[in-house]
């Protein structure tokens, strides 16, 4: 729910020990095209099956041009991470006006950039599921983040219960936990699995459940805030499958 919060140290999901930096412009612009290429064939062919002469052969550079940079094609994937991870850790957030800055409003926002992020990683996210279920420390990274994502969330809460607005009776972190992930696996279904559903109702539903699950409309219609209400979600006639989405 928060936005952008510097106070919190999310761990990086990337192991840059070993990647290095070209110490001239020509091996930047080289560096950054081997990760590019990296990235559109780790999402076309996965993880396990991407081989790095598939990578040279993308990048239009031999390996030995590879070898240069990275080590391995684990290497070359912690740098593809490195590269992604502001984007997925700080989608970034919509100005909102002095009337748009109720807890709804803020929670509406949130999801938005949250969700437009998710389908621009995708690809990525499902290479990420395919490390963490075969990389035992990249699974503890991952849970550490996600911990550390809860923990930024459940301030937001707490903030919220310190101000009246929200059920006083949870527990911040839990309740931060449960709302999250619903909204991540929402994000799962829809742009890694393919199932289609409109962007708005995707932001609409999970805002209305989460304002539900911390009881803000009612809490902020007693204290007089203004929040504006919304409509419920429009929900689509039948779930559908898009044509030619992400392969698992």
């Amino acid at each position: 729910m928060a936005a952008d919060d510097a106070s919190t140290d999310v761990p990086s999901l990337a192991d840059t020990t070993a990647l290095r930096e070209p110490p001239t412009a020509k091996g930047n612009r080289t560096r950054s095209a081997l990760i590019a290429a990296a990235r559109r064939v780790f999402e076309r062919d996965g993880y396990f099956d991407t081989r790095l002469v598939d990578i040279t052969a993308e990048a239009r550079c031999s390996i030995g041009t590879f070898y240069t940079y990275f080590a391995s094609k684990d290497e070359v994937l912690q740098a593809v991470i490195e590269a992604a991870e502001h984007d997925m850790l700080h989608p970034g957030l919509p100005r909102l006006g002095p009337d748009d800055s109720s807890p709804l409003a803020v929670i509406e926002a949130s999801n938005r950039a949250y969700f437009v992020a998710y389908e621009r990683n995708a690809k990525l996210m499902l290479i990420l599921d395919q490390l963490a279920a075969s990389d035992p420390a990249f699974r503890v990274l991952r849970a550490r983040r996600n911990v550390a994502f809860g923990q930024r969330n459940a301030r937001s809460i707490k903030d919220l219960q310190d101000r009246g607005l929200a059920d006083p009776g949870l527990d911040p972190y839990l309740a931060a936990r449960a709302l999250s992930g619903m909204v991540s696996r929402m994000a799962y279904v829809v742009y890694c699995l393919g199932e289609e559903v409109p962007l708005d109702d995707l932001v609409a539903t999970a805002t209305r459940l989460w304002a539900n699950a911390l009881r803000l409309d009612q809490d902020e219609e007693q204290s007089g805030s203004g929040a504006k209400k919304r409509s419920p979600a429009r929900r689509p006639d039948r779930p559908r499958q898009r044509a030619g989405r992400t392969r698992s």
